[in-house]
């Protein structure tokens, strides 16, 4: 395997790949052993069909694609590897010679990291933060409180009102002809939560239980089942029944049920502690903001769009994680929400932006003040996580590969560079 590197500038990086005859035939050979068993050949028992029969019949590219699909991976990871870049997006593989008794080459364009060239770091000016809890921001988290140890109280005596909790059956119709997905049979549904599209939650009040009525809405124009976009639809809907939440007393016993004090007031004061210490956690995450968005804009890069889309893709995949860690699908988000992919990547593209950009010009100011880790702060993050994790240590060490701990090692260099940069900014 040779390769070559051609600059495209930008950032933006062809390596030409090429790999020998003799190791593109044995890519056919090995495709040839994999595939002959599901080819068939008249006068031969399936997968018993020389080669040189089956690409006769079928053509001599018959087995070409798994060929490429051999070399490829393999041969891209060595040239990446080999020539020392730092690839920073997915390659854009294309395939410019593939043919039997001939080398077999291939291009692969990616983006490399950009050069940052940092402007002012030190001395960045910051807005100082006035930490203050109000009576009302107690109020408010005590109240939170009493929804979450609330209960729910069933409704019979009146019709339905703002805030409600129903339980309900529905179908919906577009011009006369029920819909897909509009049905539903005991389906929850808060009112005012705006959970369902225009007016529907806000025409059920006043509706008494068992009572069936007509809801009449307009989905949205960009509604993500385009066949109902926009449409006017008709929901014949049933209200099965009513319930309330039921807050608790406001006293000591309900201070003892939810903390470890015995009155209410020393609960008071436990919570604006709390609230206290979230609001300067808040305060210092916001300068780290602030600070490194003005380094950012001191800062020149230039960010290759592959880079972002790699990174949306990333940020994609982890998006998708914490859904699932809530039982939900991707699918689902976008039915929830009238999005659809295409319009989900898009979202986010400025988090990914920045989250690059902050990423480079931290990397900057680490080299910039030549920002080391020690062996010992690397073992005590490694700590961190095996207590997280409920491990030992050694076991964690194990799991633990060397470009892991690189990657380890870099980002405790950055959460430096961050802590550097806030000491050294300037409150006005």
């Amino acid at each position: 395997m040779s390769f070559q590197v051609e600059d495209l500038g930008k950032n933006m990086v062809k390596l030409t790949i090429e790999a020998t005859a003799e190791d593109f035939e044995k890519a056919l050979e090995k495709a040839y052993q994999k595939n002959k068993g599901k080819i068939n050949v008249q006068g031969f028992r399936k997968g018993k069909a020389p080669r040189a029969i089956v690409e006769k019949m079928y053509g001599a590219g018959i087995f070409y694609e798994d060929a490429a699909n051999e070399i490829i991976p393999d041969a891209y990871e060595a040239a990446a590897k080999e020539s020392g870049l730092d690839i920073v997006s997915r390659p854009e593989i294309d395939v410019t010679q593939i043919e039997k008794g001939q080398a077999f080459i291939f291009t692969a364009e990616v983006a490399v990291k950009p050069e940052v060239t940092l402007g002012e770091y030190k001395g960045i000016e910051v807005a100082k933060a006035e930490i203050e809890v109000t009576e009302d921001e107690v109020n408010a988290e005590i109240d939170r409180a009493r929804e979450q140890n609330s209960r729910m109280v069933t409704v019979e005596d009146r019709a339905v009102a703002d805030g409600d909790m129903t339980t309900i059956d529905f179908e919906g119709f577009v011009d006369g002809v029920a819909f897909e997905g509009g049905k539903g049979t005991d389906y929850p549904l808060t009112i005012g939560s705006h959970s369902f599209i225009d007016t529907f939650e806000e025409q059920l009040i006043g509706k008494n239980i068992g009572e069936e009525c007509e809801v009449n809405v307009t989905f949205p124009e960009e509604y993500h089942a385009a066949e109902l976009a926009g449409k006017p639809a008709m929901f014949k809907v049933t209200v099965k029944a009513i319930k309330v939440k039921e807050l608790p007393e406001l006293d000591d016993d309900f201070a003892q049920d939810v903390s470890e004090f015995d009155t209410l007031a020393e609960y008071k004061e436990d919570v604006k502690k709390n609230l206290t210490e979230r609001k300067e956690k808040e305060a210092k995450s916001a300068k780290e903001e602030t600070v490194v968005e003005k380094i950012i804009e001191n800062a020149t890069m230039d960010i290759p769009q592959p880079m972002v889309e790699t990174q949306k893709r990333q940020m994609a995949e982890e998006f998708a994680q914490r859904l699932q860690m809530q039982g939900l699908g991707l699918e689902q988000y976008f039915q929830f929400t009238g999005m659809d992919a295409n319009k989900f990547m898009e979202t986010l593209e400025p988090q990914a932006l920045k989250r690059i950009q902050s990423r480079l010009v931290l990397e900057a100011v680490v080299k910039a003040e030549n920002i080391t880790v020690s062996d010992e702060e690397v073992e005590a993050e490694m700590q961190k996580m095996a207590d997280a994790y409920k491990m030992e240590l050694d076991k964690v060490k194990e799991l633990i590969g060397e470009e892991e701990r690189k990657s380890l090692s870099q980002d405790i260099a950055v959460q430096k560079a961050v802590d550097f940069v806030v000491d050294q900014a300037k409150e006005a």
